[in-house]
């Protein structure tokens, strides 16, 4: 199984149209005396990327590197976005500034965060010829950077066929996989795309076929896949969740049963985690797990908005147990105190070469310090060092493994060092965990919890377990 340990920051582009999210939040009292229709009385808005660019902030989330290559206006909302792009870290070197109005939707809200009216205001005129093969030129110059590249196409304008297919052809001719998040009824734009997600709609659109049944679903599926010639087709059904064809059987997935306040966004995500997984190269069918279970975190948010990575993980550790998603990345590491920044996070580490009641009990009682409990466990190399050649019994993903099977443990870590410092500075956690065998000024990183005004607490062992005691009884046998 591929654990999300295993997912890496890798470049992804997208393409495709991009567009500001508007959102007014207010109420409504009365009725107009001009007219029969509600008042509506603002109390605040705010703005946040919408279409391709709410993919390329979900790739962010995911911790992936995105850059985004577009259209905007040369007007005050097109400097509006590319601030967000900015503050993002959303890579704009290739998005273009032409003379058209940026895209703009505008969503009222009232109480419940009921939607009330949606204002659109768009230049849908698709781009020249001249205008395409001068973004394709910039492409053409930087394509090599990329790991995969992502096209969400809204038809406003950008993904004309002739630009669509420059893209994928380029792409092709650098072995990078196309992952197209399809609109347009004509198969045609989309040939030799590696991955189309269309929904039930634009599979009938672009097939011409009944979609009612599963049966039906699975037929117009893979009749769109062989002729656009891509590699598989991943159709969303909606509230029945969604089928992959092109690998073997079909792949039925099933949509997480969550209360749903807000499909809005709810496909850029899914096609964002798609992505992130597919350019870690992570199995098909695993993706599109994962990418099943972040859409359903994004449907249960209001309005649009990105999906982090402790978000699916801890969304799969409650619906299957999946307790290798527990094991936290180097990746991860690096924005593990940011993205916890409310929670108090408790610390400890050792071998736990054979889990034993001492440790349980140990381990469960750091639990209680805090909001999570964080526990480094030394890698296989660093046990050797510090208890010889003949340990660890245990290799480093079956102790981590097994660690991650207690309940009251929120993320285990592997670390090569002898010692955990290195770890620390970079979880900063607000209790740092000993056995009450050390004092406290042997405990490595005790200044670094110190100096943010955290604590150390000294837990004692039980006495007479050990994985020391249990080998020597069992060499005695």
């Amino acid at each position: 199984m591929f654990h999300l340990s295993q997912i890496r920051s890798r470049h992804i582009l997208v393409v495709g149209d991009v567009m500001l999210d508007n959102y007014y939040v207010g109420d409504v009292r009365r009725i107009s005396p001009e007219a029969p229709v509600p008042v509506f009385r603002k109390r605040s808005e705010r703005s946040v990327l919408g279409g391709a660019a709410n993919v390329a902030a979900n790739l962010v989330a995911a911790n992936q590197q995105a850059s985004m290559m577009s259209i905007i206006g040369r007007d005050a909302n097109g400097k509006t976005m590319m601030k967000l792009f900015e503050n993002l870290g959303i890579n704009t070197g290739l998005v273009s500034n032409l003379q058209r109005s940026t895209t703009i939707k505008t969503r009222f809200l009232a109480d419940n965060n009921q939607q009330l009216l949606r204002l659109d205001v768009e230049d849908t005129d698709p781009i020249t010829k001249a205008e395409s093969n001068k973004i394709l030129k910039k492409l053409q110059k930087v394509i090599d950077n990329f790991d995969l590249i992502l096209m969400s196409d809204y038809l406003k304008g950008l993904l004309t066929q002739e630009f669509t297919q420059g893209v994928i052809k380029m792409a092709r001719k650098h072995d990078i996989p196309v992952v197209i998040d399809v609109k347009d009824p004509k198969y045609g734009k989309y040939y030799g795309a590696t991955l189309l997600k269309p929904n039930l709609n634009e599979l009938r659109s672009l097939t011409g076929k009944n979609v009612q049944t599963d049966e039906e679903i699975v037929e117009a599926a893979e009749e769109l896949r062989k002729r656009s010639n891509c590699q598989y087709v991943l159709t969303t059904l909606g509230a029945k969740g969604m089928v992959l064809v092109g690998d073997g059987e079909p792949y039925f997935v099933k949509s997480l049963a969550r209360e749903v306040y807000d499909v809005s966004g709810a496909g850029d995500t899914t096609i964002a985690y798609l992505a992130t997984c597919m350019a870690n190269e992570m199995p098909i069918r695993e993706s599109v797990d994962i990418a099943n279970y972040a859409a359903g975190i994004q449907v249960g948010k209001v309005g649009t908005s990105s999906v982090s990575w402790q978000e699916v993980r801890d969304l799969i550790s409650n619906e299957d147990h999946g307790i290798a998603h527990k094991i936290l990345s180097a990746e991860e590491l690096n924005s593990f105190r940011k993205d916890n920044a409310q929670k108090k996070i408790v610390f400890t580490n050792g071998c736990f070469d054979i889990l034993h009641v001492g440790h349980k009990r140990y381990l469960q009682q750091a639990a209680t310090l805090g909001d999570i409990l964080v526990v480094g466990v030394n890698s296989d190399a660093s046990v050797r060092r510090l208890k010889g050649p003949t340990r660890p019994v245990n290799n480093e993903q079956d102790r981590a493994e097994m660690l991650s099977a207690l309940g009251f443990i929120d993320y285990v870590v592997i670390f090569d060092e002898d010692t955990p410092y290195e770890l620390i500075k970079k979880i900063q956690p607000d209790v740092l965990v000993k056995g009450g065998d050390y004092k406290p000024e042997e405990v490595v990183g005790k200044d670094i919890v110190e100096a943010r005004g955290g604590q150390l607490e000294l837990i004692s062992f039980v006495e007479g377990k050990s994985t020391t005691n249990i080998i020597k009884k069992i060499n005695q046998q």
